[in-house]
């Protein structure tokens, strides 16, 4: 039998009237009701001083940013481009763009002049935010090339010494001038932004082909936030730190947007540096901690290492990639945190999460059951019609938390659009029998040797259980007579166990033989995208090279 229960479509309750305040009263509220706790403290892998700014403080330069934004000359609907660091400046300026009803276009620092001029010229953003320099390189001058070549790019900010002519430097420039007593009085309530109007243009890694500008409004933001903190139970007692960049939508949500609505404390690390995060953790006390089981990994191992005190972290949500049982295992006895499953996109932030109530090894059996307000189908990849239980499908989601669209690319957008008004993931997933997901992979990632589909993940996660393995992707090579075999590419603890070795070792956990890798690659570090997930295309390129 063929139903919405059995192929793991949920339809949950409505999510209930709407809250109509912005990010912008959340800060308000939290000014009110703490002014004197820290809203972000900012660590620095460089070894300069800790900053801190209290939500008193925050409030205040939000105010003077916004004003200084309006002086530059940007225009309610603008998106002002942000490509810096973790930072308050980043939280701060983002804030700024929403007092005066303005859009923060997030760009991650990995990316480069033709990703830039691209995300700029499509928005045709007039203001550029970064660092003079970062980790080596000078946006400084990668700006001032991208400026010449847009004609909507007016000015350029700088936070550091600007090298080039034109640029602004954020702190003489923007920072330290009162430029709120130079606005006329009642001018930015008049612009700030209301629920319902764009706040966020965020850009998708473009991996694949040209970035898209994925469209956030307030409301959109407030429902992917407000649905996560009630699920978990999170409270305004929270200090969360984050793995990744705030200028990707897991950490613009998971370490700034919801803090800011819980109205708690949110620690930022400009580069990921483990073992400062464990420091980090043992400072500030952090109870919440988001990333990709790639930084859990990093965790695990170096607080094996330097023993931190880390008691104060009660919950590590985790995304981008299924989660191995062997780092939930390891999560609790080293770490002494619960891990909970994530699965979203930039498109929708989080859509299903595992549950304080389940059993804690959940998180390594499914990828969770929907949020309030989002539903969620697995359709036959040809069909469209709802697959068997158990089957793995295409994964289709709605709901509240969906975006608005791609930034000027409509028709883009429609193309992922099902006719009755389902948003195609790109992603395949099956029913974990629990009434959630357990993602299988994206569709292009799939490995079919013959005519049987390898379950990647699976295959991964007990290669992580031998004891020489720290890391490992799975993905497929050209083969004339199978289409597709599958090769094991392992980051190894100390010396990299052979293929003869591996095969053994799945043989002990009983799994089938076709599933086995049938090559082993053994790597210093796998290719990740800045938000920690391994970036398989590169893989299947380097081996159709060899």
């Amino acid at each position: 039998m063929t139903t919405e229960t059995s192929t793991a479509v949920r339809r949950l309750q409505p999510a209930g009237p709407h809250d109509d305040r912005t990010m912008l009263d959340h800060l308000r509220e939290a000014v009110a009701r703490h002014p004197q706790r820290s809203a972000v403290i900012c660590w620095h892998a460089d070894g300069r001083a800790t900053e801190r700014l209290t939500y008193a403080q925050l409030g205040a330069t939000v105010e003077r940013l916004a004003a200084g934004l309006a002086k530059l000359g940007v225009r309610r609907g603008e998106v002002v481009t942000l490509q810096l660091p973790n930072s308050w400046q980043l939280v701060a300026l983002a804030l700024a763009c929403a007092r005066i009803g303005a859009v923060a276009g997030p760009v991650a620092p990995i990316m480069r002049r033709r990703e830039l001029e691209f995300m700029t010229r499509l928005t045709e953003s007039p203001v550029y935010v970064g660092a003079a320099s970062y980790r080596g390189f000078s946006y400084d001058e990668m700006s001032a090339e991208v400026a010449a070549a847009v004609p909507s790019l007016r000015h350029r900010v700088l936070i550091g010494e600007p090298s080039t002519p034109g640029a602004l430097d954020f702190d003489a420039d923007l920072l330290n001038r009162a430029w709120e007593d130079e606005v006329p009085p009642g001018e930015l309530d008049g612009r700030e932004a209301g629920p319902d109007d764009l706040a966020q243009v965020m850009f998708t890694s473009g991996t694949t082909g040209e970035p898209k500008g994925v469209m956030h409004s307030h409301r959109t933001l407030y429902a992917i936030n407000q649905r996560q903190i009630e699920v978990l139970g999170l409270t305004s007692d929270e200090v969360t730190a984050m793995g990744s960049p705030t200028t990707l939508q897991g950490g613009y949500t998971w370490n700034f947007v919801m803090p800011l609505l819980l109205g708690a404390s949110a620690v930022q690390l400009d580069t990921w540096d483990p073992a400062l995060m464990l420091r980090i953790f043992e400072a500030e006390r952090v109870t919440f901690f988001y990333g990709a089981p790639t930084f859990l990994s990093d965790l695990i191992h170096e607080q094996r290492r330097s023993g931190r005190d880390v008691g104060a972290l009660k919950a590590f949500g985790t995304g981008s990639a299924p989660v191995p049982p062997v780092l939930v295992e390891e999560a609790r006895e080293v770490l002494g945190c619960r891990v909970y499953a994530v699965w979203g996109m930039t498109e929708n932030g989080c859509v299903t999460v595992t549950r304080p109530e389940d059993p804690p090894m959940r998180a390594a059996e499914s990828d969770g059951t929907p949020v309030p307000g989002m539903e969620i189908r697995i359709v036959d990849e040809k069909t469209g019609r709802p697959v068997e239980k158990g089957e793995v499908g295409r994964l289709q989601v709605r709901g509240d938390n969906q975006c608005l669209g791609y930034y000027r690319r409509p028709n883009l957008y429609r193309q992922s659009l099902t006719p009755d008004g389902w948003f195609d993931t790109g992603d395949l997933a099956r029913d974990d029998g629990h009434g959630g997901i357990r993602m299988v992979g994206r569709l292009k990632d799939v490995i079919v040797r013959g005519a049987e589909k390898v379950p990647v993940v699976e295959v991964e996660a007990a290669l992580l259980r031998h004891p020489a393995i720290r890391e490992a992707a799975v993905v497929g090579y050209p083969d004339p007579r199978l289409g597709e075999r599958a090769c094991a590419v392992i980051v190894p603890d100390g010396e990299a166990p052979s293929l003869d070795e591996l095969r053994a070792h799945l043989t002990e956990l009983g799994m089938a033989k076709p599933y086995w890798p049938e090559r082993i690659s053994a790597v210093d570090e796998l290719p990740k995208t800045p938000s920690g997930k391994v970036q398989k295309f590169v893989l299947r390129e380097r081996l159709k090279a060899t």
